[in-house]
């Protein structure tokens, strides 16, 4: 290890010695009004390969110095108006203008990952949805991954309001990689009850790329990747101060953030911190319900150098939440119930409901990130280098007479690399090789063990190419990647419950699609990829109860890796007053890994008896399965209402096993069918002292799921529901057009109807024996309120 980081610091100082030199560009010019010819002010220029920007003035001038000469995609982006996206040859002094078009439609918008560098996400040939911080701005939710699930073929698996864990198509847990600022989050992914650990506050874009991503990711991105970016640099020059907060009245949510940002000739850094928290949630059946509370305490940021030789950023990232875990235990008379010493259990109180502070049983969860972020210019080629530690505590606290006691502790702590070299365009060729690396240990700190301590050793390269023909875009590799993992014998109470594990997995993967653009209006995609995902230490070698799945786990260590093979295209339509948006797919999988029951050797189910309570054992099982669905995104923009927009969003997705189980073939935690229709009026200027303002009202239909997992009791069927949300807001203005603050307020679920979301796990809650209903409902109506103040200035030279 002293090696490998000992090279590293004698590359920095080496690319940074001789980086220098290099020639540096300025790329400077004029925005304006299509329509009128005026100049734009605050209008966002953003160079994405080099981490550089800068906005407008009021004369509609912008200024961004010290880039590396050469090619580079450039973003121009404000809201109202359609993203302008060009690839641009900067040389010395490069001047140009650029006129921006009125539309709520940005086909053009700017990817960062899953093709190795940025692209136009026209040429891109799988789905991408992208959600840009002024669209969190707009959204009620209490967690990060709630927050995007508006869009087509994302949800999510919730267990309360703190924690949600991302489904893309139908696909969840290790099938899902998380990107953030270029360091895959490493965290306890397979659990039920484990959420995303980044801070909502500090993010700026959130990219969803779905659909099979091994080629650039390796094992785990078989569903697709959420990339979370939280580093962008303010423009050179400038410092800027950020203060907000939210406040949502069904639980009480109160959240605190800050941050502050700075550039000075390409030195920049920000640092945020986030305070939030909530007491119980509730709905017009459970009443209040009893330890959904939480909260959390964040902090982060980065320190970085730009200049024309690239750029180099080191990150910084806590988070820390406090979540209780709903259990849903009532007595006869429907009232929930606590535990407290001595083993029993008393109704819970008024000052239990209001209460921030989670009760027994909760999870404390603390992420701490360190990474740093490099790009490098080489002559004509780029070189771009991530390396990334952290370490995730997770500690479940659930002995009432001994509240400092930790039931389980899993103590996991990551190092990965990233590095890709990008070479000069060739002949329309635009290629890429990138290797990969992480390395896991995981030790048990807890009283109990689920998992055994482990070692996780993983490598791979890739290489990847695309190719401009006319209006006919190529791309596509290969890719091979290795893992090995290690774990130790677990023993509880002198008893040796599993005995040591090695294990290594090989698999190719590679991908291969095209982007055509029919015309200005039509273009087509079509993408064939193969991925793959590594069994994960749970589904190898776990061995104990389950909290709150009711469940006691084997691992099967004769799992192999997960393969499959997707097809999926799309059509996309668009004109001046709508676009069209339909795409499907189908995803045929070797070796899906789900649970079984264990038989007992005299027959019937196998059972364990656990701390006075009989939990039915399972195992992990494989066999081939098929996965398809569809997604529609019609966005109509009537003439001449042109401030009038109406989108509605439609998924599908099915998957079925090769041979049936107990008479159940379906998949399990398939999302029901959904339709989303927003109605929104966007108004530029409601009174003189505002701008961006917005009126919206959205019918968000679930449909009924009917075909559930019902083998082994694990799903059953859920009824649908129709739900009404209203928003409002906008920016309000100085006399001078300065920015003072930005407001929304929202009401979700306006007539607080009672239901239960189908990937709800609190729906398979105890019984509430005083009304016959299984389980805990979702959040009822809850009114949310918004504030951001914006503050900036010049830098002194």
């Amino acid at each position: 290890m002293r090696l490998i980081i000992a090279l590293i610091c004698t590359l920095f100082m080496s690319l940074l010695a001789f980086a220098e030199p290099l020639s540096q560009g300025r790329f400077q010019g004029l925005v304006k009004d299509a329509k009128t010819g005026l100049p734009m002010e605050g209008v966002s220029v953003y160079i994405a390969d080099a981490k550089m920007g800068a906005n407008t003035n009021a004369q509609g001038f912008f200024l961004i110095d010290h880039i590396s000469e050469g090619y580079h995609l450039v973003e121009l982006s404000h809201i109202g108006y359609a993203t302008i996206v060009q690839n641009i040859l900067i040389q010395g002094t490069t001047e140009k203008s650029f006129y921006l078009s009125e539309s709520i439609i940005e086909n053009n918008a700017v990817i960062v990952t899953g093709v190795s560098k940025a692209t136009q996400l026209k040429k891109v040939p799988f789905q991408v949805s992208l959600i840009r911080k002024e669209d969190l701005f707009r959204t009620t939710s209490t967690n990060i991954i709630e927050s995007i699930t508006k869009k087509a073929g994302i949800s999510s698996l919730s267990t309360g309001p703190a924690i949600s864990k991302p489904l893309i198509r139908g696909l969840g847990y290790n099938r899902v990689l998380t990107i953030n600022d270029g360091v895959r989050q490493e965290g306890q992914q397979w659990g039920d009850e484990h959420g995303i650990e980044i801070d909502e506050n500090s993010v700026q874009k959130i990219e969803v790329l779905k659909g099979p991503a091994s080629l650039v990711y390796g094992s785990d991105a078989m569903a697709g990747v959420i990339n979370i970016i939280s580093n962008v640099p303010v423009q050179s020059g400038t410092i800027k101060f950020n203060a907000g907060s939210n406040y949502q009245s069904n639980n009480r949510l109160r959240t605190l953030y800050g941050n502050v940002s700075g550039n000075s000739d390409g030195f920049n850094w920000n640092v945020y911190a986030t305070l939030k928290e909530a007491a119980d949630y509730q709905n017009k059946y459970d009443g209040y319900v009893f330890n959904s509370k939480f909260n959390e305490h964040n902090l982060g940021g980065y320190i970085g150098y730009n200049k024309g030789w690239g750029y180099t950023h080191l990150l910084f990232s806590r988070f820390n939440i406090r979540a209780g875990l709903i259990e849903g235990e009532r007595d006869a008379e429907g009232f929930f119930v606590k535990p407290i010493p001595g083993g029993l259990l008393v109704r819970a109180t008024d000052n239990d409901f209001m209460s921030t502070t989670p009760k027994v049983p909760y999870q404390n969860i603390i992420h701490t990130k360190l990474a740093s972020d490099n790009s490098f210019a080489l002559g004509n080629k780029k070189l771009s280098l991530n390396i990334g530690w952290q370490r995730n505590e997770r500690a479940e606290y659930g002995n009432p007479d001994d509240i400092s006691q930790r039931s389980l502790c899993f103590d996991l702590k990551t190092l990965t690399s990233t590095t890709q070299l990008h070479f000069k365009e060739h002949d329309g060729w635009k290629t890429s090789v990138g290797l990969n690396g992480m390395k896991q240990n995981n030790e048990n700190r807890g009283v109990a063990q689920l998992i055994p301590n482990y070692d996780l050793l993983d490598w791979g390269g890739f290489v990847f190419a695309s190719k401009d023909i006319h209006k006919t875009t190529l791309s596509g590799g290969v890719r091979f990647d290795h893992r090995k993992i290690s774990a130790s014998a677990m023993e509880q109470g002198g008893v040796i419950e599993s005995y040591p594990l090695e294990k290594n997995f090989s698999n190719v993967s590679g991908s291969i699609g095209a982007a055509f653009q029919v015309s200005q209006q039509v273009n087509l995609k079509i993408n064939i990829a193969r991925a793959f995902r590594a069994p994960s230490i749970p589904e190898l070698s776990s061995y104990g109860a389950h909290e709150g799945t009711i469940r006691y786990e084997y691992g099967n260590s004769h799992l192999q890796s997960e393969i499959s093979t997707q097809v999926d295209g799309a059509i996309e339509y668009e004109n001046e007053h709508f676009s069209l948006n339909l795409s499907s797919y189908y995803n045929q999988f070797q070796n899906f890994i789900f649970y079984r029951k264990l038989t007992a050797v005299g027959g019937g189910d196998s059972t364990v008896l656990v701390d006075g309570n009989t939990l039915t054992a399972f195992t992990f099982d494989q066999q081939a399965a098929r996965l398809m669905g569809a997604e529609i995104t019609l966005d109509i923009h009537p003439h001449p209402l042109d401030w009038l927009h109406i989108e509605n969003t439609f998924s599908i997705v099915s998957g079925r096993l090769q041979q049936a189980i107990e008479g159940s073939n379906h998949l399990p935690f398939m999302p029901a069918p959904k339709l989303l229709t927003e109605i929104r009026a966007d108004v530029k200027k409601l009174v003189s002292n505002t701008k961006n303002a917005y009126f919206k009202f959205e019918i968000d239909n679930t449909f009924k799921q009917s075909n559930p997992f019902t083998a082994y009791n694990t799903e059953t069927a859920t009824q649908g529901y129709t739900l009404f949300n209203i928003g409002m807001g906008s920016d309000v203005v100085s006399a001078k057009k300065v920015a003072l603050f930005t407001w929304s307020f929202s009401v979700s679920n306006v007539t607080d109807v009672a239901y239960q979301n189908h990937l709800s796990r609190l729906k398979y809650a105890a019984e509430n024996l005083a009304t016959g209903r299984r389980g805990v409902f979702n959040m009822g109506r809850n009114c949310s309120v918004k504030i951001n103040v914006p503050l900036g200035g010049r830098l002194k030279k």
